[in-house]
């Protein structure tokens, strides 16, 4: 059950708005992202939440992989989002296409600044 469990929290983002309140679209650059870093979706839920007093409202977008998952939260009001990328390296090693796809959702966002974690979870049996 080892894996790679990458989270970034991008902050000032100075993407255009579609990116963090289109549903459809921040969809769809997802499962291209996906697919770019060689990974294999096998599922998708989008939503989109209300509008609110402080402006439009966010998108939650989580892709279920194959090798694990995807999950993107935006912020719009605050123009932030958080990523979420684990990996399951059960049967090969896929840290590195989940670097790959946290670093092309990163690129879309473009944040001013980020804080950026990396977990490895579980032990590599001997």
């Amino acid at each position: 059950m080892h894996g790679l469990h990458l989270t970034a929290d991008l902050h000032d983002c100075q993407c255009g708005p579609q990116w963090l309140i289109d549903g459809p679209a921040l969809g769809a650059v997802c499962i291209k992202a996906v697919s770019a870093a060689g990974l294999q979706a096998v599922g998708k839920i989008v939503h989109s939440f209300p509008a609110t007093p402080q402006g439009p409202g966010g998108v939650t977008a989580t892709v279920l992989l194959a090798e694990s998952h995807l999950c993107i939260h935006t912020w719009p009001e605050q123009r932030g989002v958080t990523l979420d990328v684990y990996v399951c390296n059960f049967g090969g090693d896929h840290s590195a296409k989940a670097h790959a796809l946290m670093e092309c959702l990163i690129s879309v966002f473009q944040p001013r600044h980020s804080e950026r974690n990396e977990l490895r979870r579980g032990q590599i049996a001997a």
